[in-house]
């Protein structure tokens, strides 16, 4: 099991900006600290994450965060609009469009994903696979 997710960050209040457009809709709470920005999802007292926590912070060794390429970090949403909601949303929250939401010949015909990266480079994907909504054949 993934337990978390990290990505380098150069300006912290640009990436706040940016990760609050839509992890919140995702349910993921934010915590904020010296160290960097936490996200994690709620979980039950008792009982243990079942989902990673995400956390955006300065490279530890004081080095310029960049991207790594081919790295990407996909977070699922219950829908297709919702896809396109928070698609949009991370844009107007300064990250750039990496692919428009849609279907993918490559991948499930039920497979609708939108990419972006986030203002320091970092991939994003947002994704549903519902099968109750129509599909790339339909």
């Amino acid at each position: 099991m993934i337990a978390y997710i990290t990505v380098g960050s150069n300006d912290l209040a640009r990436a706040r900006r940016f990760y609050t457009a839509f992890l919140p809709a995702l349910g993921y709470g934010l915590t904020e600290g010296p160290e960097g920005l936490s996200f994690a999802l709620p979980v039950p007292p008792g009982e243990r994450p079942v989902a990673p926590d995400f956390y955006v912070k300065p490279p530890f060794d004081g080095r310029p965060a960049s991207t790594g390429n081919g790295t990407m970090t996909a977070f699922e949403v219950p829908s297709q609009a919702e896809v396109r909601a928070l698609h949009a949303a991370g844009l107007s929250s300064g990250g750039t469009d990496e692919g428009a939401p849609g279907f993918r010949a490559d991948y499930g015909p039920h497979f609708y994903v939108g990419y972006l990266r986030d203002p320091d480079g970092n991939k994003i994907a947002l994704f549903s696979s519902n099968p109750d909504e129509p599909g790339r054949d339909d």
